[in-house]
């Protein structure tokens, strides 16, 4: 097995990095942002297929990493936690398109005013900043190491790259079908929620972690501004109040954005000394560990 450096350090390039290293690879993560500073530290991180395609990779991806989550939620330092919670509709639909992915789904009839279907499952929900950091702990213990470093352009020194760098693609990969899709969360005090809730037209979501709740969202396409805006956390905090009444009154901890990386499709090929993998859209999480077993596979080649 050789040197692998995988650029980006979300949660796409550590979780390929923890794989790539259990495959016996020698791996160095190089990025401009460490993972603390990236977009996957503002996700909800509620495992759901957002903003990603094609449908059938994704459902397979998805599908890999509902169950490495499932493991890994033995163990609180994970950050990962199997919450039950539901998807609610305003109109009736078929099941999802990723339903194989999970092990079960239900027609949900408690349903909000407003609301006339809706989906009830367990799903994977992760504490980012907790699942960061053991990413990067688990990176060390494997014998990987992490640095940041501001690169021009990807290595291209014969050894082998993973390509992981989100947004960065538009730069890294020469690609401008990557776009920005603006997202803004509000973080609550935790008030005793342990569902999660989900309006995907909004999207209006409720995702309670151990000690806090996220709350989102916006969908904001080609903007690229980081600063929260006031007017869209109180427009924010009217929906999901309105889905969750628990939520009036709750402390405001603080306010996030977040940039997600879509593409028209999720990109995952190698071309030379190169694996790309970027455009996960608002699906980076749920696609990680599905993702990252692809990218082992085809640094073997």
């Amino acid at each position: 097995m050789g040197r692998v450096i995988v650029v980006g350090a979300g949660v796409v390039g550590l979780t390929c990095a923890v794989r790539l290293l259990e495959a016996g690879h020698r791996v160095d993560i190089v990025a401009r942002d460490l993972p603390l500073e990236t977009t996957s530290v503002v996700a909800a991180a509620l495992w759901y297929p957002y903003r990603a395609l094609p449908q059938d990779r994704v459902t397979a991806w998805a599908a890999t990493s509902y169950a490495v989550f499932a493991d890994l939620a033995r163990d609180e330092r994970t950050g990962v936690r199997m919450l039950t919670g539901t998807e609610v509709l305003r109109t009736p639909q078929p099941d999802p398109w990723w339903r194989a992915a999970v092990p079960s789904l239900d027609r949900e009839t408690a349903l909000p005013p407003g609301y006339t279907d809706g989906w009830t499952f367990v799903s994977p929900v992760v504490d980012m900043p907790v699942h960061l950091r053991w990413l990067k702990a688990r990176v060390e213990e494997l014998g990987g190491t992490l640095t940041r470093m501001n690169l021009s352009a990807l290595p291209a020194d014969g050894t082998l790259v993973v390509d992981a760098t989100g947004l960065g693609a538009r730069h890294f990969g020469a690609d401008p079908s990557v776009t920005p899709v603006r997202g803004q969360v509000v973080v609550l005090e935790q008030v005793g929620l342990e569902r999660w809730t989900l309006d995907a037209d909004g999207p209006t979501y409720v995702v309670p972690r151990s000690r806090e709740i996220v709350v989102g969202g916006t969908a904001e396409e080609g903007e690229w501004s980081r600063t929260p805006d006031p007017a869209t956390a109180e427009a924010v905090l009217r929906r999901a109040t309105a889905l969750v009444p628990e939520l009036e009154g709750a402390r405001v901890l603080r306010h996030k954005v977040g940039l997600r990386p879509v593409r028209p499709t999720v990109r995952l090929e190698r071309v030379g000394d190169v694996i790309h993998t970027y455009g996960h859209g608002g699906a980076g999480v749920t696609l990680s560990w599905g993702c990252a077993a692809d990218v082992v596979g085809l640094a073997g080649e």
